[in-house]
């Protein structure tokens, strides 16, 4: 009997294992080999109220100069001031409500949607149709893109996104990876969309995600980690084991004072 009881221990705490295992590993069912089909040539790209820095080159800088200015008011002196990108610091601008920007010289074009490579394109293609300049080479970078990551990572916080691409599994590396109380299967990425938040929630430990249109993440996204039943049950214990030293404390505070009333009368 005491043998038959040790076995079934055993296989109690072998199940246990199992399952807990269960719950902390990624793409459980993917096997070794296994080729998977990613989203063909995803880049991230230009939306409203971006910003961005925009500089156009030549093999002669003197001519480019005028595309890497800009002109503002100033109110002490009431008179235009024009800065040159390159000079101090680049220019930062920012695409308006509607999708476009406005450049020097060139006016207003419209941006939203395209890639970085895109935009510096037709940038260049109406520098060389205006006659402005016949060798535009033009750099259109990010001025801010960022995510944001949240709940039961090792690392929250906000991070600056270094290339065009970045998926949830490489972001949450840059967050330290989730802790071992994150709960896999909930994971949830937060996009703002035509003026609206949009939650899409991910099951890592399923393929699925690679299919999912927030395996890559884009500019300004929210990820969060949920915490398992387990934190949620632990930070639940914590609370009440708070609340009742609390009144404890409370209690034999107010009894002490009854007590030295008492006393002294």
């Amino acid at each position: 009997m005491r043998y038959l009881r040790l076995m079934a221990l055993g296989i109690m705490l072998l199940l246990g294992a199992c399952n807990a295992q269960r719950n902390v590993l990624y793409l459980q069912d993917i096997e070794s080999g296994t080729e998977i089909t990613l989203p063909e040539n995803y880049i991230i790209r230009l939306k409203p109220l971006d910003q961005i820095t925009v500089v156009v080159n030549s093999r002669n800088p003197e001519l480019a100069k005028p595309f890497n200015s800009s002109t503002s008011f100033n109110a002490i002196t009431g008179t235009n001031v024009t800065s040159v990108a390159g000079e101090s610091s680049l220019q930062v601008l920012t695409i308006d409500e509607r999708g476009y920007v406005t450049m020097p010289i060139l006016g207003e074009i419209e941006c939203a949607g395209m890639t970085r490579q895109e935009l510096a394109a037709e940038i260049e293609s109406r520098i060389i149709e205006g006659g402005y300049l016949a060798d535009p080479q033009v750099n259109v970078r990010f001025a801010e893109l960022t995510i944001s990551i949240l709940g039961e990572v090792n690392k929250p916080g906000r991070y600056d996104i270094k290339n065009d691409q970045i998926s949830i599994l490489e972001a949450l590396a840059l967050a330290g990876d989730m802790t071992i109380y994150g709960n896999r299967n909930d994971v949830a990425v937060v996009r703002e969309r035509d003026g609206k938040s949009i939650v899409t929630k991910l099951d890592l430990r399923s393929s699925d995600i690679f299919a999912s249109p927030c395996y890559y993440l884009e500019q300004n996204d929210l990820v969060i980690v949920s915490p398992n039943k387990y934190k949620a049950a632990t930070s639940e214990i914590n609370q009440n084991r708070s609340f009742w030293i609390s009144i404890a404390s409370t209690t034999i505070s107010l009894a002490t004072l009854i007590i030295t009333i008492i006393a002294s009368k």
